[in-house]
């Protein structure tokens, strides 16, 4: 089979018109997407959308685009997969050689003093971790259960939060000076992307006020990048080599409570789609970065609806590789 790419660009050319709709008003948008009203309040800033945009990457190769790639946009939980790639760059210098470890036995954090919570449980988000951080309670997105680490798997904005804020402990500064020393700045990313906390998250290191990122949007915040600097993620995961082999291993090996996700990486998410697919997903899909190792296949959208359906018709057009 050989590379369609009319099938491609007919792909990329229908998902430019799949618009997200109410992103005209970020604030009310966000409102909408927060369940519990009780905690609907915005602590981090917004970015107005400027529109559906995407690419298509095939051996490292651009073979389509549409919209402003280069325009950022908020990453929504995308960001979580950063995260992810940040605590990779900790594993290969050392600073976190056992995720099985508990966090505590690294990092000096009152919201875990005296936990049995790993750095694998935070990133398999399946620690069970019960507080406030930042204002906000982590049975938001879930009901309180028994607490034990390991017991059971939820997707948890409040808990990557904390492992935001122990991987800020951890390199002893802030996230975003990591990913662009270590990641970004090498790829050759633009330097139109930016990462964002809260107004309230903030830490203390070393007699230094230091401000923590968050690993998502839900209450604003969280990573803007554009489409373009998005899809440099994914060929790093596939040949660059700034992540050792070891680590995006480990970030893409299932969780017994949850075969689909992995180190905040979801594993085969669509039916329709390939199973060799790894993705970062956010706000409901309608920010996807799409990995297929065995397609040298990345694929980028951004505020676009079905976007399982992009992910079937470019794929159906690309070969396997090899």
């Amino acid at each position: 089979m050989a590379l369609d790419l009319p099938a491609v660009h007919a792909a990329a050319a229908a998902q430019a018109e799949r618009v997200t709709p109410g992103i005209g008003d970020m604030s009310a948008y966000l409102a909408s997407q927060v369940k519990e009203r009780s905690h609907r309040e915005v602590l981090g800033p917004l970015r107005p959308a400027s529109g559906t945009s995407g690419v298509i990457l095939h051996g490292g190769e651009r073979i389509a685009a549409w919209g402003d790639p280069d325009t950022p946009e908020m990453a929504f939980s995308v960001t979580k997969s950063v995260v992810s790639i940040v605590a990779g760059v900790a594993f290969d210098q050392g600073l976190l050689p056992d995720p099985n470890r508990p966090v505590a036995d690294t990092v000096d954090l009152p919201e875990l003093a005296g936990a049995s919570i790993t750095w694998h449980h935070l990133l398999q988000q399946i620690s069970e971790w019960d507080g406030y951080l930042w204002g906000k309670p982590s049975w938001l997105d879930g009901p309180r259960r028994d607490g034990t680490p390991g017991s059971a798997w939820e997707y948890n904005d409040v808990r990557v939060n904390l492992l935001c804020l122990a991987l800020t402990h951890l390199f002893g500064r802030a996230l975003p000076s990591v990913l662009d020393e270590h990641v970004l700045g090498p790829l050759g990313a633009s330097d139109t992307w930016s990462w964002h906390g809260y107004r309230n998250s903030l830490t203390t290191i070393g007699g230094e006020t230091v401000p923590v990122v968050s690993g998502g949007a839900h209450w604003g915040g969280g990573l803007w990048i554009s489409a373009a600097d998005l899809s440099l993620l994914g060929l790093l995961c596939l040949h660059d080599g700034l992540l050792s082999k070891s680590w995006i291993e480990r970030s893409w090996t299932p969780c017994p409570l949850k075969p689909d996700y992995g180190y905040l990486w979801w594993l085969n998410p669509f039916p329709s789609a390939p199973p060799t697919g790894r993705a970062a997903r956010g706000n409901a899909d309608q920010h996807l970065l799409w990995i297929d190792p065995s397609r040298d296949l990345v694929i980028v959208s951004r505020w676009g609806q079905d976007v399982e359906e992009l992910v079937r018709d470019v794929s159906e057009a690309v070969p396997v590789v090899g």
